[in-house]
């Protein structure tokens, strides 16, 4: 069984996936989350990740095989944040090589297939479904942008040395907090711009040691340093 993925009419080319109604439940979720549910459950029930046996799947190998394994965590967490997803992602994490990589600051997902690369469309797939709320991913195409394109946002961040744990406005307040990609750059303190502040003039950029320092916008813009060791900075008026 198969289902088109998409149609090419220039090559007459049809890209199919031979897991049938699996790999298009992503695409369906935010049009026919009904169809898309079914087919979710579907899966679900296959493998048994909604009993309370062991989750082995009725099909030898179903969970074991990377690209089956990665759809479906991909899309419980659009569905599930209860017993099924913490099941599936105990199978994850028992069978799928998971490998952290202190020196590059990568936590990925080897799969058993003994590359030097970890594979990046599998490992996507599985991060996405990991941050993924129920709905979340549904809601990005049918609830708008609201105000993410207004809000003030930041730039210019040293990725990948510096990442951003937190970086969120509150409609009065920029919150930030920076991790480090290993322990070589932990506690240094990294320069990035914050824009489209609502107002220019001088800001309070408050520290978490409690101490702050005054902070001057201009045109919307201002230019912030950060310690790179997850601790969290408050941006305001």
């Amino acid at each position: 069984m198969a289902m088109d993925l998409y149609y090419d009419p220039v090559v007459d080319e049809h890209v199919s996936s031979p897991m049938g109604l699996m790999a298009p439940v992503w695409y369906l979720a935010p049009q026919r989350p009904d169809v898309a549910r079914s087919a979710w459950e579907l899966a679900v029930g296959l493998t048994g990740l909604d009993g309370d046996k062991p989750p082995t799947g009725d099909q030898p190998g179903l969970l074991a095989d990377p690209g089956f394994a990665s759809l479906l965590a991909l899309q419980t967490g659009e569905f599930d944040d209860g017993p099924v997803r913490d099941r599936l992602w105990e199978v994850i994490d028992g069978l799928h090589e998971p490998t952290s990589d202190s020196d590059v600051g990568e936590f990925t997902y080897g799969f058993g297939l003994g590359e030097p690369h970890p594979r990046g469309q599998l490992n996507a797939r599985v991060m996405a479904g990991w941050v993924c709320t129920p709905g979340a991913w549904s809601r990005i195409f049918n609830a708008g942008p609201g105000r993410r394109f207004t809000d003030p946002t930041v730039e210019g961040v040293d990725f990948p040395d510096v990442a951003l744990s937190e970086a969120r406005w509150d409609s009065s307040i920029l919150h930030l907090a920076a991790q480090p990609r290993n322990a070589s750059i932990a506690g240094r303190r990294s320069a990035m711009q914050a824009t489209a502040l609502p107002s220019d003039g001088c800001w309070t950029l408050l520290r978490p040691d409690g101490t702050s320092e005054v902070v001057n916008v201009i045109d919307g813009s201002a230019t912030l340093e950060i310690g790179v060791d997850g601790g969290r900075y408050q941006l305001h008026r």
